[in-house]
């Protein structure tokens, strides 16, 4: 799914409350939440995703690797990484599709 098949999905489930909305001011509202997501993020904080799970900013320390080809220790330096922790609920459905 591409930005503008979201857009259309969100407003298509959305016109059932608003017949009235309109795909430009759908994307208002994503290009907000992703504005503020972003922020949010880069200040240390974690962005919650109803109905998904929620965005949180991990630390990873410093740590030895090796090289694939040559067996090499690699020093792999400290990074912050995008975590994503998915909800209970959506994991059991998703799950249940499985079977």
């Amino acid at each position: 799914m591409n930005k503008r098949e979201l857009i259309e999905a969100v407003r298509l489930l959305a016109a059932l409350d608003q017949p009235d909305l309109d795909r430009k001011t759908v994307a208002l509202v994503l290009d907000a939440f992703s504005a503020v997501g972003v922020a949010t993020l880069k200040g240390g904080g974690s962005l919650p995703l109803p109905g998904l799970g929620k965005l949180a900013i991990q630390h990873r320390a410093a740590r030895m690797g090796r090289n694939p080809r040559t067996g090499e220790p690699v020093a792999i330096a400290a990074k912050r990484t995008l975590k994503y922790t998915p909800l209970k609920t959506l994991k059991d459905e998703l799950a249940s599709q499985q079977g």
